[in-house]
């Protein structure tokens, strides 16, 4: 526990006192619930610690079946809510509960219907009167959708499917270009024939399971196709594969709908158009003067779930050939055979290094896309409305860590994420895009409806804490009632494909509810002190995808350093681009996380593949010479770029890197194991660590004086030196976990 600002480290007791006062402010004035507590002044700043202010309460995420709602019940049960020390509540239509879902008139009272519109209108005044806030979300349940456009728009989300017949070497195909092999969706009734190649069969590059596809074999044929016809005959020698291209629409519709009449469609998430799709809906049909004079007193956020683009095919976009070219330099067409998929899966490489860096360049385009048409546009979409833009920002193969320092609240969630890393990838995207809030869907556990407690979901939520997490939404509560529900209410995930659900029921019908402004004021405390100040971490993890939700941990860190007090996060390429990206003091963006040292290992997904791109390879050239620590771990003589390399850049890349492994404040190291000396050599400690002290039984023989006393070794949080980095001795088991330090 150091405090940064000083450099002097807290004693034991010091820190025991500290905690002490705290407890007692707690426990000289009620806990945070009831009316009196949700109307009580704030004792300082934004909320004293007793009684924190609306910001830094918990939030609820508030189910309701579409439009189909009482505005005078959303007006109690915001009272509710704010009764029970809540500092707001996220709106949401899902009703996955509902089998039969013509019950619920999507017609008269769906999504973005004039019925859905009065429910919000009287939950942002109702919160308004209240001090609490309301967050709308993007469309009715996920992904984000309208139901102005049809799969077959170019506003849809889009995929791109293949079909492929086998020709023998000498032999002519005569007849139609292959039919894709994966059908249409529903209501999908266009495509249009991208291109048509043919690739040469070669069992060299087969895997168990891929089809091995002889790269310099590449025929581009879309020229000689006419209509959906082609006749070509294969060069003699091997067996080849003719390839078509179909782009369409994927038909992907919001989840468990109906939601509105007609049917919402989801929209393409990396186009231009797909963006307009929603801003006009919303501008056109849910944005009422009386809704925007409110959202400026009372809106919180924009909300959008996880992105779940669920295809049988390849995800795509019209442009995305265009792009890939603007942006990675090459022309994507020779390597759509290793690109395309199938159910997921990819059914054809190259050899393993073309086809893996390609799949890279394939999806950081993508990814590109993804937050320069989706992420950004929204967030300044919903700026000029007076919301903050949050986001759960996965569920594709794209740089989630870069998309969190785009969001004003990056958000994870209980239910999906795998372990802290998971929280520590978009930690770091926050940090270094000098956000402040980490966000969790959190109290989502699968079959836990009606079998959920309180304790279950502290312990649960205390780890991400401790990976930086900051604010809770809960998920989730409970709308009164919707047709054929009973009791606790409107529960959106249970009965769920005819078991039990997950999430639990909240609301004042569930007996625990009393218990409710207990655990809100306890959460309102923690998120208190977790935002208060600067965020302050040990280490920057470098990832080369920004993937998260993964479970993919940090080596040496995630099971080693963390025992040891070391506290890390992940970054990836494009945030060594931010503004923030400078280096004082020895330390990465000294006025956010202030890294001391940046940790570089291989691609943990490409078989640990030793890649950088050259440009940020020259970045950490220019952050060490400013005096930045760097520990590489791997084999680094023959690394190469993530992508596919143009002439002479992987040579180019290597010289950087020599030039950069030379500098002082550089190490680099064969194995895990090396990685702590590399550090204890930087003269580098976390700043929290652990240190062996003895701890004596009391003395035998006479009560004047000890004779005698039985030592046994303990181990004691102690707060780092910055005089003798090297002094401190570590347990070989684990101590306790250090969180992250945050200073005002």
């Amino acid at each position: 526990m150091n405090d940064e600002r000083t450099g002097q480290g807290f004693t034991r007791r010091r820190v025991l006192q500290m905690g002490t006062a705290a407890a007692v402010a707690a426990g000289a004035a009620p806990v945070l619930g009831g009316e009196a507590a949700a109307q009580a002044a704030p004792q300082a700043g934004p909320g004293g610690f007793a009684r924190p202010g609306a910001a830094v309460r918990p939030r609820l995420r508030w189910w309701w079946p579409d439009g189909l709602v009482d505005p005078a019940e959303i007006r109690r049960e915001i009272d509710q809510i704010a009764a029970a020390g809540f500092g707001g509540a996220e709106i949401v239509a899902v009703h996955h509960s509902i089998r039969d879902k013509s019950v619920l008139d999507p017609a008269g009272h769906g999504w973005g219907t004039p019925a859905w519109n009065a429910g919000v209108e009287a939950a942002l005044d109702q919160a308004a009167r209240r001090g609490v806030t309301v967050d709308l979300t993007i469309g009715p349940a996920w992904p984000a959708a309208v139901p102005t456009i049809t799969p077959d728009d170019e506003a849809a989300v889009q995929e791109l499917a293949y079909g492929t017949a086998a020709v023998a070497g000498g032999a002519t195909h005569d007849g139609p270009v292959p039919e894709p092999v994966a059908a249409p969706e529903d209501g999908v009734t266009k495509r249009h024939l991208v291109a048509v190649h043919a690739v040469r069969l070669d069992a060299a590059n087969t895997t168990r399971k891929e089809t091995g596809l002889d790269p310099a074999s590449f025929t581009d044929l879309t020229s000689k196709a006419e209509g959906e016809r082609i006749t070509w005959t294969a060069p003699e020698g091997g067996d080849w594969l003719l390839f078509s291209y179909w782009r369409r629409g994927s038909g992907q519709r919001p989840e468990s709908g109906p939601h509105s009449s007609p049917d919402s469609c989801v929209v393409d998430h990396f186009s231009r158009a797909g963006t307009r799709a929603v801003t006009a809906f919303w501008e056109a049909r849910l944005l009422t003067r009386d809704v925007r004079g409110l959202i400026r007193r009372a809106g919180a956020t924009l909300f959008e779930d996880s992105i779940e683009l669920e295809t049988g095919a390849l995800n795509w976009t019209p442009d995305l050939p265009a792009e890939f070219r603007r942006r990675r330099g090459y022309d994507l067409m020779p390597y759509l055979p290793v690109i395309v998929r199938l159910k997921e899966n990819t059914k054809f490489a190259y050899d393993a290094a073309t086809t893996s860096h390609v799949r890279h360049d394939f999806w950081q385009t993508v990814s590109d896309l993804f937050n320069e048409f989706h992420f950004a546009a929204l967030a300044k979409w919903a700026h000029s409305l007076g919301l903050e833009y949050r986001a759960q920002p996965y569920g594709l193969e794209t740089d989630a860590i870069h998309t969190a320092a785009i969001l004003d609240v990056p958000e994870g969630e209980s239910l999906g994420f795998k372990n802290l890393d998971d929280y520590r990838a978009l930690a770091g995207g926050r940090d270094m895009g000098g956000r402040t809030i980490l966000s969790c869907e959190a109290g989502a556990y699968q079959g836990g409806a009606y079998n959920t407690t309180w304790g279950k979901f502290l312990r649960t939520m205390g780890g991400a804490y401790a990976a930086g997490l900051n604010q809770t939404v809960l998920h989730g509560f409970s709308y009164a009632t919707a047709p054929g529900a009973a009791w606790p209410g409107f529960a959106a995930f249970t009965p769920y494909n005819g078991g039990v659900g997950f999430s639990e029921s909240w609301g004042p019908r569930q007996p625990t509810w009393r218990h409710v402004p207990d655990v809100a004021g306890y959460l309102s405390r923690v998120h208190l002190a977790m935002q208060a100040g600067k965020s302050r971490i040990d280490v920057a993890v470098f990832r080369q995808k920004g993937y998260t939700k993964t479970g993919i941990g940090a080596g040496w860190f995630t099971k080693s350093g963390v025992p040891l007090g070391w506290t890390h996060q992940l970054i990836s390429a494009p945030l060594l681009d931010l503004p923030s990206a400078t280096v004082s003091g020895g330390r990465l963006a000294p006025g956010g996380p202030a890294y001391k040292v940046v940790f570089v290992e291989g691609d943990r997904f490409a078989g640990n593949e030793c890649t950088l791109p050259l440009g940020t390879a020259r970045t950490m050239l220019k952050l060490t010479k400013a005096g930045l620590p760097l520990v590489f771990l791997g084999d680094w003589s023959a690394a190469t770029v993530p992508g596919l390399a143009r002439d002479g850049e992987n040579e180019r890349l290597r010289a950087v890197l020599k030039q950069l492994f030379a500098q002082p404040r550089v190490r680099v190291v064969a194995a895990e194991a090396d990685v702590p000396g590399a550090l204890a050599d930087l003269g580098l400690r976390p700043a929290v660590s652990t240190r062996r002290r003895p701890r004596c039984s009391p003395p035998t023989g006479g009560t004047a004086a000890p004779t005698t006393s039985t030592c046994a070794t303990a181990s004691t949080p102690r707060p780092s030196s910055r005089r003798s980095p090297r002094s401190t001795t570590t347990s070989p088991s684990p101590g306790p976990t250090a969180r992250p330090s945050r200073t005002g």
